[in-house]
């Protein structure tokens, strides 16, 4: 459900009396694992976590994974078929630069790609693609993949820059040189000289939203970029005329990635549901 704010309300799956609903529900995740992982361990792996709305109530089905006992009453039941055509075969053939980027959990296909495109260097099957990684979370611990990546993009087998960048960070946050400030969109825009995404919604908005634009300008996390970056390099890597932008996550920061991509002239795509 979407909110004045821009943002996104999450309801919880009540039935006629206000109770939550129980038994079978279905959710289609991204796979995070690499497919040389699967291959060599046999196991799928999915980046979940447990949401809760304004009230506290959890998300139905992440509350019963996250309660789940094994060997006792509680069953998942899984298709073998893979479906979805939100891969890099599909959507990034014959582009010079991809930037991918997740919003929380939506890192999970950039995590997987990513894994599988650095094995596959580290093993002499290279690409001339350059890779670009915007990860937005809350906080730094919860920054999913956060060491695996970094070591990747320090090994240097892939042409790979990772950005990670939390939206709530806190003093001590900001003596962390690896680590960006403000959601993944302004970080984009910031990059691209456009103006947070806030402050376009000021300019644009009604005479009766300016009050609630004004407090979302305010409490609006300026985007630092990280010391191990410039902005200049980032421009040059991120040339809009050979770049496809791909985004995972949050509803309101995708559609604002489109926004972002439309007016620097870039390629978009994002992941449906």
């Amino acid at each position: 459900m979407a909110i004045p704010e821009g943002g996104y309300a999450y309801l919880p799956d009540l039935d006629e009396h206000g109770n939550i609903r129980r038994g079978p529900v279905t959710h289609s995740y991204s796979i995070a694992s690499a497919p040389f992982e699967t291959a060599q361990e046999g196991w799928l792996e999915f980046y979940v976590i447990l949401e809760r709305n304004e009230s506290g109530r959890p998300g139905r089905l992440t509350e019963s994974l996250f309660q789940i006992e094994p060997d006792e009453d509680h069953e998942i039941i899984y298709y073998t078929k893979i479906a979805g055509d939100f891969t890099l075969e599909k959507r990034a053939k014959g582009f010079k630069n991809v930037v991918m980027v997740g919003t929380g959990t939506g890192l999970a296909p950039f995590a997987s790609m990513i894994k599988q495109l650095n094995h596959d260097a580290v093993h002499g099957r290279t690409t001339e693609t350059r890779f670009t990684l915007i990860h937005a979370n809350r906080t730094t611990q919860e920054l999913g993949y956060h060491a695996p990546l970094h070591a990747i993009m320090e090994v240097g087998k892939l042409d790979f820059v990772y950005l990670p960048t939390i939206s709530r960070p806190t003093p001590p946050d900001f003596g962390d040189p690896h680590v960006a400030k403000g959601r993944a969109n302004n970080v984009l825009r910031t990059i691209y000289d456009l103006p947070l995404w806030e402050e376009e919604e000021l300019r644009e908005s009604e005479p009766e939203r300016r009050a609630a634009g004004e407090a979302a300008l305010h409490n609006a996390v300026r985007p630092i970029l990280p010391s191990n970056v410039s902005k200049a390099d980032l421009r040059k890597r991120l040339d809009p005329s050979s770049t496809l932008i791909m985004t995972c996550g949050n509803p309101s920061a995708m559609e604002d990635i489109g926004r972002v991509a439309k007016a620097v002239g870039a390629a978009f795509t994002k992941e449906e549901w």
